[in-house]
């Protein structure tokens, strides 16, 4: 019910403040003509500098389309929000969307209903379980509410903020969705977010041009989701008072809704995609090619500068736009063929999206819910699936876990997997291991099983070496098929040349993505080298274990850092140190440099290879990695000593100073 409330609270705040905008443009029309178009750039650009002051000062979690910023907190935080989020990510979303900022209202809801969710799991002292549940509860209800779309609503909370479709937070998550439904019906409308014909569908023949549709949309997919970041990185190297940015992003965005002023290009332009679609697609061909340009350069000016917003309704318009380019060029062709290109504009819309989004199953069913027409299932659903294709064969990360990954946060099914791209095999594996010769019979091997309750076991050759490996479930396998007792071991174990296997040198998060490729659990665990040899078993239990305790370390370390900025406040630094060949950290642990680092310094993260770890002690730091870290301005020189300071010298052996301690009391040594 709370995100149900907080969407009608958004929508009506958006319609009172896009009436005001509109009677002062209308008001500064009438004193001047030429004011109208003027008056519109000041007002956006205040609204700008005004939401960039609050966010920058109170909240920066309300920079920008906020899903990340829900994604980033079930995955590392455990569900925690801090609670003044909701209600400045309302006030400053209606501020930017109601003075004309080209955003959606789905992020904003998202994070408000998450918020919310996250203030009740944390003064109710649930678990991170079960908070993560509560804030996929508020997000699911957020956008049922604010698009009339409580499937849809459910659907995104599991396969975008959860990042899996978990049984446990599934009726949950269908509840809340349902009641932010009923509280959005009864104050605002039980109607279709537009609405729009029934467009059937005729022949299969088409189904080709709605593929090429799909192509279609995940390059535009692709090339939102870079220029949003490329904008991004253009305004936050801008050196200058914070909230002038977010500014000038709302200035320039002003001007490029001056080039089609009542197109759609200003605000979510849902508007816009009701009309096309309902009025089969009557715009010419360059003016919506001109559309699907400006709105791409208005979005991307919008939340790259900071201002706070959602990209779904951007994307719905981009793709309504494609769609309808592609659905008029495909009529002129055969219009015997496509009668509807109205129909395009549907199933674009869908695609886009879900090229941005990488959730086919969410777009699909937002924009059924949002359009109240189901006749065009097949054609939108195979366009989803194509556009979420190549968007991902084009950049890996979705527009929502782009944002996460350039912070070093890499999400695979709703968890951090760099967490365990520093942590080697070796540490994880069980290095219990029993070997058998192959020759063995099936009937000892069974007692073996039984008696050292081992998983999987090394079969090796005469002369020791590895021959393979015979898993608990092949000995089920050849029971399940009566094989004799005296069946040797070799008739039903993985040879080494058929074996997949991990090495203990190898990262946990490899090891995990070739568990969950592979669908095998355990995964032996052999040296490298013409002769391997069966040195451990990794469990995926295992790794989940290793994960918890590096989650919950990541978690420390953000609570010391936050900690050390509330103690010294601007005396504490943020460091990044490029370790050298030589230097005194390279190849020692963290935690053999525990004492000689500064008591209130603090390693956050190490960059290597393109990816961030999460140091912890045992973490082995290398030649080139980027270290970064917390530490108060007058430690700063004995932080860099630590880690950059001369290679500690090695002591001698103990021989060799007993050696010396005789020759300096021979008579030679004390001549």
């Amino acid at each position: 019910m709370g995100g149900g409330l907080g969407a009608v609270a958004l929508i009506r705040l958006l319609a009172a403040i896009d009436r005001g905008v509109a009677r002062l443009q209308a008001a500064a029309a009438a004193l001047q003509p030429a004011a109208g178009p003027a008056a519109r750039v000041a007002v956006m650009a205040a609204a700008g500098v005004a939401v960039g002051w609050v966010i920058e000062r109170w909240a920066h979690e309300a920079k920008g389309h906020g899903v990340p910023e829900v994604m980033e907190a079930v995955a590392v935080a455990g569900g925690r929000i801090r609670a003044r989020v909701a209600a400045l990510k309302l006030l400053c979303s209606a501020v930017t969307i109601g003075v004309g900022g080209s955003a959606g209202r789905e992020g904003p809801i998202v994070q408000v209903g998450a918020s919310l969710g996250s203030l009740v799991g944390q003064l109710l002292r649930f678990g991170s379980q079960r908070l993560s549940t509560l804030v996929a509860c508020g997000a699911a209800a957020g956008i049922a509410a604010t698009f009339n779309a409580p499937i849809a609503g459910a659907l995104f909370a599991l396969e975008v903020v959860l990042g899996t479709l978990r049984v446990a937070a599934f009726g949950a998550v269908v509840i809340s969705s349902v009641a932010a439904s009923v509280v959005a019906r009864a104050w605002l409308s039980a109607q279709p977010a537009f609405a729009v014909p029934a467009y059937p569908f005729h022949a299969a023949a088409e189904l080709p041009l709605y593929a090429l549709l799909g192509v279609a949309a995940g390059g535009v997919a692709a090339l939102f989701i870079h220029l949003l970041y490329r904008v991004e990185d253009r305004f936050d190297a801008w050196r200058v008072w914070p909230p002038l940015r977010y500014g000038l992003g709302m200035a320039l965005v002003a001007g490029v809704g001056l080039v089609l002023p009542e197109s759609g290009v200003l605000g979510p332009g849902l508007h816009r995609i009701g009309e096309t679609i309902a009025a089969d697609v009557p715009l010419p061909l360059r003016t919506m090619a001109l559309l699907l340009l400006l709105k791409l350069a208005a979005t991307c000016l919008t939340l790259g500068s900071g201002n706070s917003g959602g990209v779904f309704a951007p994307s719905l318009f981009m793709g309504a736009t494609l769609g309808g380019i592609v659905g008029s060029l495909a009529h002129a062709a055969w219009p015997g063929l496509v009668a509807h290109p109205g129909a395009y504009c549907i199933a674009g819309m869908a695609a886009v999206f879900a090229g941005a989004a990488r959730a086919p199953i969410t777009a699909v069913l937002i924009v059924f819910e949002m359009s109240g027409d189901y006749a065009l299932i097949l054609p939108l659903m195979l366009a989803t699936v194509v556009a979420a294709f190549v968007a991902q064969a084009a950049s890996s990360e979705s527009i929502y876990t782009a944002k996460l990954a350039r912070k070093g946060i890499h999400l695979e099914a709703g968890r951090d997997t760099s967490l365990l791209a520093g942590l080697p095999v070796e540490e994880v594996m069980d290095e219990e291991v029993h070997a058998v010769p192959h020759t063995l019979e099936i009937a000892a091997l069974s007692d073996l099983f039984a008696q050292t309750g081992a998983c999987c076991v090394a079969v090796l050759h005469e002369d020791g070496r590895l021959w393979g490996v015979v898993h608990a479930a092949d000995l089920e396998r050849a029971l399940h098929r009566d094989l004799p007792p005296t069946t040797p071991v070799r008739a039903i174990a993985t040879p080494l040349a058929a074996l997949h296997v991990v090495h203990p040198d190898e990262s946990a998060a490899d090891a995990l993505a070739r568990m969950g490729l592979r669908g095998e659990d355990p995964l032996p665990v052999v040296t490298r080298g013409p002769e391997p040899v069966l040195v451990g078993v990794l469990h995926h239990d295992a790794l989940m274990r290793a994960y918890a305790t590096l989650v919950a370390h990541r978690r420390t370390l953000h609570h010391r850092a936050a900690h050390a900025r509330a103690r010294h406040g601007e005396a504490v630094e943020f460091l990044e140190v490029a370790l050298r060949p030589g230097d005194r950290a390279v190849g020692r642990r963290v935690g053999e440099l525990g004492p000689e680092l500064p008591a209130d310094a603090i390693l956050i993260s190490v960059r290597r290879d393109g990816r961030t770890l999460i140091p912890h002690g045992a973490t082995r730091l290398l030649a080139g990695d980027r270290v970064t870290a917390y530490a108060h301005a007058a430690d700063t020189p004995a932080l860099l000593a630590a880690l950059r300071g001369p290679a500690p010298e090695a002591e001698p052996p103990a021989e060799a100073e007993a050696a010396g301690a005789e020759a300096a009391d021979s008579p030679e040594g004390r001549r």
